[in-house]
């Protein structure tokens, strides 16, 4: 049987306990594109992304809405941004504001952890 599709955790009523969900990466539904593989993880407030890049990837110049971290968790990529080139290695934690340009050129194959925190309002 196929791994279930995770959702946004729905909100709970005001005297609901609260819950907790526990997952392995490799049982979430994997999306593959461009050598990309992205597995996410929805919660209420923020979404979890655990992401695979193969070397030679590139990713343009782009921005979220929302605020963004994104730790290494192995492999090397060339990430630009507002603050300049930055090296990117396993242990390192970029932070982005809403709007924050950045582009990304993988020079090994590359694992990262993207947190994904809904916009304010």
């Amino acid at each position: 049987m196929p791994p279930a599709t995770p959702k946004a955790a729905p909100k709970a009523a005001p005297n609901a306990a609260p819950n907790a969900d526990v997952i392995t990466w490799s049982n979430l539904p994997a999306q593959t594109a461009e050598g990309v593989e992205r597995r996410s993880f929805p919660g209420t407030g923020a979404s979890l992304k655990h992401i695979v890049i193969k070397a030679g990837t590139a990713a343009p110049r782009h921005a979220h809405a929302h605020e963004q971290f994104v730790i290494v968790v192995e492999g090397r990529a060339l990430l630009t941004c507002e603050a300049g080139p930055v090296d990117l290695r396993p242990g390192m934690v970029i932070r982005f504001d809403p709007e924050a340009w950045h582009s990304a050129d993988f020079i090994e194959d590359t694992v990262l952890i993207e947190v994904n925190l809904n916009p304010a309002g």
